[in-house]
């Protein structure tokens, strides 16, 4: 066991509505949605029509300005609508699934046997590029380029997250193949973080051709990104790759079956649910095909991911390509009538303890979605460094973001960072401030400007 990393700060969220370690359905979708909003910066170029049929592995988006970076349908069927948003931005594919269902055959290999370019095009051809995460700005990895490292998560500790013994406790030998593949691709090694307080009880701490870190600590000890900035802080100029457990094994299903295989286990989570467990599916399938698990008459918010950096996606709406997580809770549009000045809230969680939940340290509670107040001014103080366990100046760096001031958003760290890093922050913000929006915005501006 490697030295451990002992974050300090940060904050984990007492919420309701955790998932039982049980499979209650196996989801044969309708109809599954690929999106292109999924991905930051991708320039969708359509290589589908309506009433084409595909395969799992089918190719059904390319990027404009990379058109060897392809994305897959993850199911077989037919090509029943594409819909598009305002100037006519293209936002899903929707494919009708086959009930019984096709893959395309792109060959079993062994990456052992391969070169780094081979193993390049083989995760190119089936359209799994996008699995790869590119830091800084977290797009699409660039394949023209060696990073400077690989780095995985191999815990998260986000609010209600999947637990990943349980979910991909079936792909161990998959994510060995992923980790083998990868590790041709960079000179840096693949740096693999475990949380210590679970090392010997995760199958993941035998995982093979890695560097082995452990965390432990409060969320965000689990972010990558987190991870990163104590192992190896990314500098101007440097690049550094990034790859979910989840997406580990399908890269690894592509080599062992010659299969763009994205099924997965997920969590059905949040105090809205009812008998919150998992479900086996794929992305893309509908909040449709999870109505049993809550009261369609209740007024709730859909959420992929998590409730700090998930996406809103309507009760319309489809599971996102790297998610396995959807949480509902219910919308916090009632409003309670002297509500700050009750200090005995039992009901309500206080991370600066101005109510007494930190006296009951292990009770969960029924968030919802409403703010407790509006927007505020921006003012300089300490919340945030609280809960940031990275050497960092927030406040100075969401500013600068602010102000589009490129020297100082360098100086304060924007390279580091993404949205996930400063959800916490946002959640703590006195000001009620949208502090993930100006890092996007901030990031944004960066990609313009210096990409």
């Amino acid at each position: 066991m490697s030295n451990n990393i002992y974050l300090k700060k940060g904050l984990n969220i007492p919420i309701s509505g955790a998932a039982a370690q049980k499979t209650n359905k196996v989801i044969v979708p309708d109809v599954v949605a690929v999106k292109p909003t999924d991905f930051r910066g991708l320039v969708p170029k359509l290589l589908v029509r309506e009433g084409d049929k595909v395969l799992a592995g089918t190719p059904v988006l390319a990027d404009k300005m990379s058109q060897n970076i392809l994305l897959a349908s993850p199911v077989s069927g037919t090509v029943t609508e594409i819909v598009r948003g305002e100037k006519r931005k293209l936002l899903e594919v929707r494919i009708k699934a086959d009930k019984k269902q096709e893959y395309v055959d792109f060959g079993v290999k062994d990456p052992a046997g391969m070169t780094a370019e081979q193993i390049k095009e083989a995760i190119l051809a089936a359209g799994l590029w996008p699995a790869i995460n590119q830091r800084p700005y977290g797009i699409i990895a660039n394949p023209d380029i060696k990073p400077k490292a690989i780095f995985i998560s191999a815990f998260n500790t986000a609010p209600l997250a999947a637990n990943p013994e349980f979910a991909l406790k079936d792909e161990v030998s998959n994510i060995q193949t992923a980790v083998n593949a990868l590790a041709k691709l960079t000179d840096g090694g693949v740096h693999f973080s475990l949380n210590s307080e679970n090392y010997s009880g995760t199958p993941f701490h035998k995982i093979e051709n890695v560097i082995q870190h452990t965390f432990s600590g409060k969320h965000p000890a689990g972010n990558v990104g987190v991870q990163i900035h104590h192992i190896s802080p990314i500098r101007k100029g440097e690049t550094v790759w990034t790859v979910s457990l989840l997406m580990l094994a399908a890269i690894g299903k592509l080599f062992n079956t010659g299969k763009c295989d994205l099924s997965r286990k997920i969590a059905i989570t949040g105090p809205a649910v009812k008998d919150p467990a998992y479900v086996e599916g794929v992305p893309g399938i509908s909040v449709k095909d999870i109505r049993e698990f809550y009261n369609p008459s209740d007024k709730l918010r859909f959420i992929s991911g998590d409730v700090l950096t998930g996406t809103n996606i309507t009760s319309e709406g489809f599971l996102g390509f790297n998610d396995n997580q959807i949480t509902i809770i219910k919308e916090g549009d009632s409003y309670e009538l002297f509500g700050w000045a009750k200090p005995f809230r039992t009901s309500q969680f206080s991370a600066s303890r101005t109510y007494f939940s930190w006296l009951t340290p292990k009770k969960t509670y029924d968030m919802d979605t409403n703010l407790h107040g509006g927007p505020r001014a921006f003012v300089v103080n300490d919340v945030y460094s609280k809960v940031l366990p990275m050497d960092l100046f927030p406040v100075f760096l969401l500013k600068a973001c602010l102000a589009q001031d490129i020297d100082k958003m360098e100086k304060f760290g924007i390279y580091e960072v993404l949205e996930e890093d400063f959800a916490l922050c946002e959640y703590v913000c006195p000001s009620k401030i949208d502090i993930q929006q100006i890092i996007t915005d901030g990031i944004a501006l960066m990609l313009k400007e210096m990409c």
